[in-house]
């Protein structure tokens, strides 16, 4: 077997003006859509970062992909990881995920890796999560992800989406939006986006979520490194009984250093709340050093930059011998990306929380799978039945959402430029922020 072509398809899917440390998200998310045909008449699929800068970097390694036999993945690896750059910031400090170009091998090699595993599930006629070592779960957990927002619902013009969510910006409103997540996905874990607003009213707000849901639902908040050092060791102590019981502190200051000193300052008060991070921790030479400076206890994992859900497996060995946790992060993204999660999350062994996603702020009608949204049973995905990633494309829908794409102005995500637009002309991202 061969691949024959690479096919991709780059697409706009409606999204919320939803808040970060980052900035807030403009009214389309961009996405790329990938497809592998081979000579055997099979078709995988995958999903990654959209905008023209994915878009090129699959597009310059379409004479290395084409015509290989996609069981060898180890070699195209070999071929791709050569050019990575050894030095560079690995970090997502400054750059939003999917924006760091040393992660640009990384992540161009999840994606046919991603669409390579469809294949070979396909051609054996299993899943996905079957060809890594076998299964560890059949339902993969995923948490609320909660989210301070603008009043909209996203999209432009004609397509502008109706506001179902509301203006979120403050405690109330956030526990009114977890309510209606649990009630409509069944979660049982519950995340907040913070560094958004003063660090009191975060506090505020996770405060009333525990009142609200009480300790069987664990939580955890991330400030994307809004906080300084000091910052975070405040809200740490103000949310020692809050964030305890399977909960943690992500990010909350820029760098493994900083993160260390949060860490040490944490634990000389009595209080031994883990701190998680997919923002200091993005590649395999992060962990041991995270490890050994005791800067985060829990990794989350993402099969895009982590380059695929081989990875993601094997890391999940990594922090087990290194007595770390292990969970996933999350970025806006459709059914074949959630997929994806879903199969390398039900093939790692030690998955110690449920993983992040945004899933439920994207529409229906943006949906590129046949047979529309994955449900969500118990706030779980199961894995199904069908070979691969058990997901097939719906071409009618990819080409309106391509259409849509090449109407748009903008090719990459640009949260500063949308908070300049919409909320304050002079906004920047500072990293500490308060």
């Amino acid at each position: 077997m061969k691949i024959t072509r690479l096919r991709l398809h780059p697409v706009a899917v409606a999204d919320p003006p939803l808040r970060s440390s980052y900035g807030r998200h403009a009214p389309y998310a961009l996405r790329t859509i990938v497809e592998l045909e081979t000579t055997d008449g099979i078709t995988g699929v995958a999903e990654t970062y959209g905008g023209d800068g994915p878009l090129e970097a699959l597009g310059e390694v379409r004479e290395r992909v084409e015509g290989r036999d996609p069981f060898q993945l180890s070699s195209l690896w070999c071929d791709m990881a050569a050019e990575a750059e050894a030095e560079g910031d690995r970090t997502q400090t400054h750059l939003v995920p999917g924006e760091n170009p040393l992660d640009k091998p990384a992540r161009t090699f999840a994606a046919i890796e991603i669409a390579c595993l469809d294949i070979i599930g396909k051609a054996a006629g299993k899943p996905v999560c079957d060809l890594l070592g076998g299964r560890f779960r059949d339902e993969v957990p995923f948490s609320a992800y909660l989210f301070y927002k603008d009043a909209g619902g996203g999209g432009l013009d004609d397509d502008e989406r109706e506001d179902a969510w509301g203006e979120c910006l403050d405690a109330r409103s956030i526990v009114g939006q977890c309510r209606r997540m649990i009630e409509q996905y069944g979660f049982r874990e519950i995340k907040l986006k913070g560094g958004v607003l003063e660090p009191d009213r975060e506090i505020e707000t996770i405060r009333l979520l525990r009142e609200e849901f009480g300790p069987d639902y664990p939580l955890r908040i991330d400030p994307n490194c809004a906080w300084t050092i000091e910052t975070s060791v405040r809200v740490g102590e103000a949310l020692k009984e809050e964030l305890a019981g399977g909960g943690y502190l992500e990010d909350p200051a820029p760098g493994l250093d900083g993160m260390a000193q949060v860490r040490h300052r944490l634990l000389e008060k009595g209080i031994e709340t883990p701190l998680a991070s997919n923002v200091a921790v993005t590649c395999f030479d992060h962990v041991p050093e995270a490890h050994c400076k005791d800067a985060a206890q829990i990794v989350l994992s993402d099969p895009h930059y982590w380059g695929g859900v081989r990875n993601v497996a094997r890391l999940s060995f990594l922090c087990e011998l290194l007595g770390m946790g292990v969970s996933m992060h999350s970025n806006n993204h459709l059914a074949v990306s959630l997929m994806a999660m879903a199969h390398a999350a039900a093939a790692m062994p030690h998955l110690t929380h449920a993983c992040d996603t945004h899933y439920p702020w994207q529409y229906e009608a943006d949906e590129v799978v046949a047979g529309g949204r994955i449900p969500f049973h118990n706030g779980c995905v199961r894995i199904p039945d069908k070979p691969g990633l058990g997901v097939d494309l719906d071409h009618d829908q990819i080409a309106r959402l391509t259409q849509r794409y090449h109407k748009l102005p903008y090719r990459q995500r640009d949260d500063e430029a949308e908070m300049r637009k919409h909320v304050d002309p002079n906004w920047r991202r500072v990293v500490p922020r308060w």
